[in-house]
């Protein structure tokens, strides 16, 4: 008996037809991929299968009986979990209280911190139950999300872009996790844009393109290659990654040491390195160890550092506002798309406004159809999919989202770009679309610098690599001198001559000024 069947489910939303006629049968036990580029249909497939969106048509049947799945509550009820691309926890409550939302009150809250301790454990997905989510990095909020999943004991898990900013360590973690899971009979839709992944993990692969169902393969014999093509029509364009040549420093950082602003933040100590013009320098690391606090001290929105510790071409802008260092030729991407990269709710064209000031006159006055046009130039030229201009940011899938916040700075001409997790979510032709440019952008002599847990993508277009780990920088390392195994190493705050334990960072914290 099959555990999930659709047939001919259909959506339709204003702009876009998102499901058309979409059929799919999954097996218990059975690790089935959803495969297709953004804005393919494949995230408002599952909020349909969860509960979350009601289709137009179709129906669903479940372990053989046709069923209506009209809400959450109900898709909870019959044993389906899901994972979001996008984060629902509320951010003012702990990890163990949004864990708890989505189970049995009947548990005392103690009762769910206990089990989340234990689950972390046995599955290797680290997560503190008591810390407030706002305190928590991107990865750390992934792993609540697949723990609260795990603890419903669910019959079908359902995980969206689950590994998107996990370390490679971790992804082999979960792949173990849910290898157990299947073998208890759980079944599993899994959207994931890493090939490499699918490959290895699924036993089945349905591939969405424009919302229907264009192909269903068994992906351990196809190759890369074979499933770009399946998913876009094409393999994805190889990048040109030449030789840099570095010019002057752009970025340089100098004793960075910065309390951490919450009891659950990384202090940072003691930061120094320089990014150059016309360079590329990744930033490697596993989430929570300073990332967040280090892209905060960077992009002033902490402007706590002693002055001179952070220069932009030769100019102090440790204490600079955001808006000085953007006029000076810094622009930023954070790692969180809504609500930090985007507003939800305003226009991709007011989007726009956040970082760029072209259709701004000096007294104030904005030029609505200069904005209407910038956004729209945006989407033409990151072939972002969306319904024009005024289309609401969140209206968008997260990939073709991420295409235009990055589009956004990249277009802006910015003499040093900072960016964190630049292809998160994004598929395998429009991830190439973006390091392209990020490389196409350095090759025009911008500095870059890439925060990314992508392993893979550090090593495709850095020309340097660091390694940040317990809120202290690694020294660089050329790519070309870089392996694997060794950045792994480092990412645990092991490298040569910088060997410390967390006892050590904290004793030195608290000599750290304020």
């Amino acid at each position: 008996m099959l555990r999930l069947e659709l047939a001919g489910i259909s959506k339709q939303y204003p702009a876009v037809r998102a499901n058309d006629r979409v059929s799919l049968c999954v097996a218990p036990g059975q690790i089935h991929a959803v495969l297709g580029e953004n804005g393919a249909g494949k995230s408002t497939l599952m909020k349909i299968i969860y509960g979350a969106v009601r289709p137009d048509e179709g129906q669903i049947f479940w372990n053989g009986r046709p069923v209506q799945i009209n809400n959450p509550q109900i898709a909870r009820a019959l044993g389906i979990a899901m994972v979001f691309q996008h984060f629902s926890l509320f951010d003012t409550l702990t990890a163990a209280e949004n864990v708890w939302l989505g189970l049995d009150k009947g548990q005392p809250l103690a009762e769910v911190i206990s089990r989340i301790r234990e689950v972390s454990v046995e599955y290797g997905l680290e997560v503190d139950p008591l810390r407030p989510v706002h305190t928590l990095s991107v990865g750390e909020r992934q792993r609540v999300e697949i723990v609260r999943a795990l603890l419903t004991h669910p019959q079908l898990l359902i995980l969206d872009e689950p590994t998107s900013v996990l370390t490679p360590q971790a992804v082999d973690k979960l792949f173990v996790t849910l290898r157990k899971l299947s073998d208890k009979g759980c079944a599993i839709l899994y959207i994931s844009h890493k090939l490499d992944e699918i490959r290895a993990l699924c036993h089945h692969c349905t591939v969405l393109r424009g919302g229907k169902v264009t192909g269903e393969v068994d992906p351990t014999q196809e190759t890369n290659a074979s499933l770009s093509k399946l998913m876009i029509g094409s393999e994805p364009p190889a990048l040109a990654h030449r030789p840099a040549q570095p010019g002057a420093v752009a970025l340089s950082v100098r004793r960075l040491s910065l309390a951490k602003q919450n009891p659950f933040g990384t202090t940072l100590v003691d930061i120094a390195f320089d990014v150059r013009a016309g360079e590329i320098v990744g930033v490697a690391g596993v989430s929570g160890n300073g990332q967040q606090e280090l892209m905060a001290a960077l992009s002033g929105e902490d402007s706590r550092a002693e002055r001179g510790a952070i220069s932009l071409f030769g100019t102090d802008i440790a204490r600079a506002s955001p808006r000085r260092r953007r006029h000076l030729g810094l622009h930023f991407v954070p790692e969180e798309r809504l609500g930090r990269g985007a507003v939800p709710t305003m226009s991709l064209a007011q989007n726009t406004l956040l970082t760029r000031t072209e259709a701004v006159s000096r007294s104030g006055w904005i030029n609505s159809a200069a904005v209407r046009q910038l956004a729209a130039d945006l989407i033409a030229r990151f072939n972002v999919k969306a319904g024009g201009p005024g289309a609401a940011a969140k209206s968008l899938s997260g990939g073709n989202l991420q295409k235009f916040i990055v589009g956004r700075e990249i277009d802006a001409g910015p003499k040093l770009l900072i960016v964190s997790q630049p292809t998160w979510g994004v598929d395998v032709g429009a991830a190439a679309q973006i390091r392209g440019a990020l490389l196409k952008l350095r090759d025009e002599g911008c500095a870059l610098l890439v925060v990314s847990e992508e392993l893979d993508e550090l090593f495709e277009i850095s020309d340097r690599l660091l390694v940040i780990a317990q809120g202290r920088m690694s020294p660089s390392v050329p790519v070309a001198e870089a392996t694997v195994e060794q950045i792994g190493i480092w990412m645990s705050g092991l490298w040569d001559g910088a060997g410390h334990d967390a006892s050590h960072v904290i004793r030195e914290a608290a000599h750290v000024q304020v």
